[in-house]
């Protein structure tokens, strides 16, 4: 507990084996992905941040997005560029660039980008593991332009499957 005398009582020692981390979009060692036609930068990872927390670059082209779902973790959008429509518990809210909306944990959600341009915004999750079920469900392209893959109905039809199945994992529900 903090006194008057001693103010940083309660604050733990400094960890040297945990370092800074500095990232950009364009960085090479960063993984792009294509999930539900949406491109994403996975920019920090639970493993760099103890799983305090992960930071990912989103994509958003015309009309995308993902299905509704909720999560017991917090989520939190910052809109860069464009806007996005998110459904929060039902009701529709519109975002623009300089925006930022907070998802409360396991509150019923989803967004799609229904601007008629594309969007691009940076998502917090806290704790950290909305990366790494990204990691498991989506598809390594080879930047933050690359066009999805092409997949048959059956490859379309196995990732959803996938994504569904692995979704509890990672304490998600896909609510479709």
């Amino acid at each position: 507990m903090t006194s008057p005398e001693n103010p940083t009582a309660s604050i733990p020692d400094d960890d040297p084996a945990r370092s800074l981390t500095l990232v950009t979009p364009d960085d090479p060692d960063t993984t792009y992905l294509s999930l539900a036609g949406d491109n994403y930068a996975m920019l920090i990872g639970g493993d760099q941040t103890d799983g305090r927390y992960c930071l990912i670059d989103m994509r958003v082209p015309d009309g995308g997005g993902p299905p509704p779902h909720r999560h017991n973790f917090e989520e939190m959008f910052t809109i860069l560029d464009g806007e996005i429509t998110f459904t929060f518990r039902g009701q529709q809210h519109t975002a623009a660039a300089g925006s930022t909306v907070n998802i409360p944990a396991n509150a019923p959600h989803f967004f799609r980008n229904e601007s008629g341009a594309p969007a691009r915004m940076v998502c917090m999750c806290t704790p950290a593991g909305q990366d790494a079920y990204f990691l498991r469900v989506g598809h390594v392209v080879d930047g933050p332009d690359s066009a999805p893959p092409e997949l048959s109905p059956e490859e379309e039809a196995q990732g959803r499957h996938l994504a569904v199945e692995l979704a509890a994992q990672y304490q998600t529900e896909i609510l479709i």
